[in-house]
């Protein structure tokens, strides 16, 4: 394959977030693409919650179906992230950062579920007051 055949694929065969090898024109047109699906997503997301259409048990699932999707779209068309080699800090930095999120929530839904149990009880603490 020539070099120019080879450059053209290459240029050709990148991911939305990719594209520092792009022009304005298809940058812009790729931010469009992601605030079109974000639109989208979101309408969506509204619709769902609000009609009767959706099985009602079937809601919170889609919900958070419609919430993965609208992260990607946002962590490919916005953010850039994407898995090629010149993004392998990026990729471990959103990792780490998915990480503490999961220790901060499951932190909290621990401290929650054991509060009472660390807590004396009502008619001890009345008694403390008097």
């Amino acid at each position: 394959m020539s070099d120019q055949g080879f450059e053209w694929h290459r240029r050709s065969d990148l991911a939305p977030g990719d594209q520092e090898q792009r022009g304005v024109g298809l940058k812009l047109i790729g931010y469009l693409t992601g605030l079109g699906l974000a639109v989208i997503l979101t309408a969506t997301s509204f619709f769902v919650a609000s009609t009767d259409l959706v099985w009602e048990p079937s809601i919170p699932v889609a919900i958070i179906v419609l919430a993965i999707a609208q992260m990607g779209v946002h962590l490919v068309f916005f953010l850039h992230i994407t898995t090629g080699p010149d993004n392998t800090n990026n990729v471990l930095a959103l990792a780490f950062g998915l990480l503490i999120v999961f220790l901060v929530i499951a932190g909290s839904l621990w401290i929650m579920a054991n509060l009472n149990h660390n807590m004396l009880p009502m008619d001890q603490i009345m008694r403390m007051q008097r």
